[in-house]
């Protein structure tokens, strides 16, 4: 007795919701057998579980009818056909395809409705039947713009004015008064520059209240080192008053990155050790600032101290300062000592342009001057830049997408109280371009120009290593003209580990020398990312155009970049 029990117990358990469940069959039909066609093409949901969902569906058909243009459609009946079927009769009339909008010129102006309809007189507009509920919502949306986010719109009168058209009166109802932004709120980090709010974000009190383009400046946050957003911002509306509250939390944004280096001496066959540490300190003093230090010893005797200030937005106006001071020391034979200060204009939270002036001072520290292309001079000059920034810092690999720099120098050169006019241009940027989630390829170009009528070995630029063309030398080599090209595959094996490849070209012109060489580097690397910070490694063997491949020749390069 117990196992029959037993066995009806399961054939209940699985079997019950099939025995005492009954789906109900919904078929609708028109008059016709074009509104059948109109209907079936339309589409609806046949299967039920009750009498009030088929109830419901019905309802819905009818109000995508509405929409298309079959404002005049009429249910004549639900009929029960049998216990699981029911039938639906539906009359579609007559198809309205467009409709004449009434309106009063004190709430819309032609402008607006040039937008949205091609048909626009002093009294209506015409729309599309199908277009009509967007047409309404963008009218709103434009009225909420305009500070009166409490906007309402109604179509009333709606008449028949020939056979497929119809004509409504559009009635507008609003608060006379305005909204404007009163107060603006940091939630999360009380600190935050106020001078980014009016000049980063261009958002400022007195300003008409719009929540959407108030959106889009905010998103502007997540492009600052220093600060990102936490969610959207919110806004209390008061009878008299619009308070805007902005959710912003502090990031860590001070950098240390530094890097060691080695390789074989070609001449003593010994292996030498070079590097460089450089330090970024952002908004320490939650003023926007920027500090950065740079020191580099090279394997070839060659010093490098480079430090730099920013500081954004002087005296809340939106122009910025910033000053640089550079001294470079190679061995025994000359120190240049260059200054620079200049006035940036952030037009944007992406673009940048600076404008100042550039003093650079060098001296022969020779004792016997028996070369003319090693000599006391100094420059001044005019400097001009432009700059556009990308970044994506919520990719801790790889945070910036895009960056471009142009800057351009003219001047004179004193030595021996004989000027020469001279001109520098210096071209910066590359691009990550995102073949898919782990695949990207890495794009930089890096060149530079010097121009004048003749050229001092201590004046021209130096350039190859781990920031330049790799497999050479830090800092070892000397042109009045350079162009480099490096290129990198990626491949994402997670989201802390990357490898790499290595292809770099380069040219250069020595015009003290009369030499014009081709430069090539092939490598790999990696980085990963670890608890002190992203850790790179790189492994490149460098070779100009008459030399073979020398396995001596190869360099590695480690770095270490940690934000804190």
């Amino acid at each position: 007795m117990q196992k029959s029990y037993f066995f009806i117990l399961i054939i209940y358990t699985f079997f019950s919701s099939e025995v005492f469940t009954q789906n109900l069959e919904l078929h609708v039909f028109g008059e016709t057998i074009e509104e059948n066609n109109t209907i079936d093409a339309i589409g609806y949901k046949k299967l039920h579980k009750n009498f009030l969902s088929v109830k419901n569906e019905v309802d819905s058909l009818r109000r995508h009818l509405n929409k298309i243009g079959y404002i005049e459609n009429k249910l004549t009946g639900i009929n029960k056909k049998n216990d699981s079927i029911f039938n639906a009769k539906l009359q579609l009339k007559q198809k309205y395809s467009t409709l004449h909008v009434y309106y009063s010129k004190t709430n819309l102006n032609a402008s607006v409705l040039n937008t949205i309809s091609k048909d626009v007189t002093e009294d209506y507009f015409v729309v599309n039947i199908t277009e009509t509920e967007n047409v309404l919502n963008l009218l709103n949306s434009e009225f909420a713009n305009q500070g009166y986010p409490f906007t309402k719109l109604k179509l009333l009168n709606i008449k028949k004015k020939s056979s497929k058209n119809l004509s409504a009166e559009l009635v507008v109802a609003t608060n006379n008064k305005k909204r404007t932004i009163n107060t603006i709120k940091i939630v999360g980090y009380d600190k935050f520059p106020q001078s980014y709010i009016k000049h980063y974000l261009k958002l400022k009190t007195s300003q008409v209240f719009d929540l959407a383009e108030i959106e889009k400046k905010t998103e502007q946050l997540n492009n600052l080192r220093f600060a990102n957003q936490v969610k959207a911002p919110e806004v209390l509306f008061k009878e008299d008053s619009t308070s805007l509250y902005i959710y912003v939390e502090k990031s860590k944004s001070n950098a240390f990155d530094g890097f060691l280096g080695f390789g074989t001496n070609d001449e003593t066959n010994k292996l030498e050790f070079d590097g460089f540490l450089n330090l970024r300190l952002t908004n320490n003093l939650n003023y926007g600032e920027t500090f950065s230090l740079l020191y580099k010893s090279d394997e070839i005797d060659q010093v490098t101290f480079d430090a730099s200030i920013e500081l954004p937005y002087l005296f809340n106006t939106p122009l910025g300062i910033g000053a640089n001071l550079r001294i470079f020391k190679k061995d025994s034979s000359f120190t240049t000592v260059d200054q620079k200060i200049r006035l940036n204009y952030q037009i944007n939270a992406l673009h940048k342009v600076a404008t100042g002036i550039s003093n650079i001072t060098s001296s022969n520290l020779r004792s016997d001057n028996t070369t003319t292309t090693l000599q006391d001079y100094n420059s001044n000059y005019y400097t001009a830049s432009y700059e556009y920034l990308k970044p994506q810092f919520y990719d801790i690999l790889f945070p910036i997408k895009s960056n471009f720099y142009l800057e351009t120098n003219f001047g004179n050169r004193t030595s021996s109280n004989i000027k020469t006019k001279q001109s520098l241009i210096t071209l910066k940027a590359f691009n990550n371009f995102t073949l898919n989630r782990k695949n990207s390829i890495y794009l930089n170009i890096d060149a530079s120009n010097l121009t004048s009528n003749n050229y001092f070995e201590n004046e021209l630029l130096r350039f190859g290593g781990i920031n330049s063309i790799r497999g050479f030398e830090e800092n070892s080599l000397f042109a009045s003209l350079y162009g480099v090209l490096n290129t990198e595959y990626r491949y994402r094996v997670s989201n802390s580990i990357y490898i790499h490849s290595i292809s770099d070209v380069g040219y250069f012109e020595n015009k003290t020398l009369n030499t014009k060489e081709k430069l090539f580097g092939f490598g790999f690397g990696f980085g990963i990312l670890t608890n002190s910070g992203l850790l790179k490694f790189n492994y490149a063997n460098g070779k100009n155009e008459n030399q073979k491949f020398k396995l001596s020749n190869s360099k590695i390069h480690i770095s270490l970049i940690a934000n804190f």
